[in-house]
């Protein structure tokens, strides 16, 4: 008897092992790039913010799953001038203030250097349509375990023994020709990725965070990633609070820190809107 093929959820296969990523080889600024993009069909997304002197990105516990491994797989990553770029269609405006988010690129410090010439030339020639030239398998394997362990320190309080940190030289987190570039050598990328895939929104009441810190050479230059659980929620009730803040014309012409202000404030008269049409609703049905 036929039996019918059950396909896995999209985001179970967005998160395993081998995730399916686009490759393209660019040429910018005298120098050849194999990048790395999610395929357009990847249900994941991500913005970014600068907030107190920070570069933040943000998204949900999804999210953190795929950002870990794209930086663990690119730990491992052994051709010369690779680099993993996020930009649309998986890029939303933040969710604080709705203002557009910066494409993200993630370096191998001992294989790619990018210049902000190349950064920008990326940066274009990606928003055109263009099909891919090839696809690969990015392989996440031992990322797992890797968190796993890390939880068990953090649940039993008892923590390996001292290692030396990883080498920061050429780590950074920092925008470059238009786009947010995290940037580190293997054991840093990898740190990275083990505590972003750590990240879970049930542990702060609907929020989580870990620093990217790097404090070489005259101190740190850190950057942090944030997820909610709600999310894209929070983008939605931003986009329109954005809207409906610029529609005034006396508004839309003071400066961008105040416009932003207003939009921080207004957001909450938004969902209390959308909170009330939703108990109207459910008080109808």
């Amino acid at each position: 008897m036929a039996t019918r093929k059950h396909t896995r959820p999209r985001s179970a296969r967005d998160t395993g092992d081998r995730l399916k990523l686009h490759r393209r080889v660019l040429w910018a600024d005298g120098r050849e790039y194999t990048v790395i993009s999610l395929r357009p069909d990847a249900r994941v997304r991500f913005s970014t913010n600068r907030y107190h002197e920070t570069w933040h990105i943000l998204s949900d516990d999804h999210g953190a799953r795929v950002l870990g491994r794209l930086l663990w797989g690119l730990s491992f990553q052994r051709r010369p001038g690779t680099i993993v770029v996020i930009g649309p269609p998986h890029l939303d405006p933040n969710p604080f203030d709705a203002e557009p988010a910066t494409p993200i690129a993630l370096v191998h410090a001992d294989l790619t250097v990018l210049t902000p010439e190349a950064a920008r030339r990326l940066r274009h020639l990606l928003t055109a349509p263009a099909k891919p030239d090839g696809t690969v398998r990015w392989h996440a394997w031992g990322l797992d375990q890797e968190a796993a362990r890390f939880h068990r320190f953090r649940e039993t309080g008892e923590w390996p023994a001292w290692e030396p940190r990883p080498d920061d030289r050429r780590s950074a987190v920092e925008r470059i020709g238009g786009m947010l570039v995290l940037r580190g050598l293997p054991k840093r990328l990898r740190e990275w990725a083990v505590y972003v895939a750590m990240l879970d929104s049930g542990r702060r009441d609907g929020m989580d965070y870990v620093y990217l810190e790097t404090i070489w050479p005259i101190g740190p230059t850190d950057g942090e990633v944030q997820i909610f659980r709600n999310y894209r929620q929070r983008v939605s009730v931003a986009t329109v609070s954005r809207r409906e803040i610029l529609g005034d014309a006396d508004t839309a012409r003071l400066p961008p820190e105040q416009i932003n202000e207003r939009i921080w404030a207004y957001n909450s008269l938004v969902r209390a809107r959308r909170h009330r049409k939703r108990a109207r609703a459910l008080a109808c049905s």
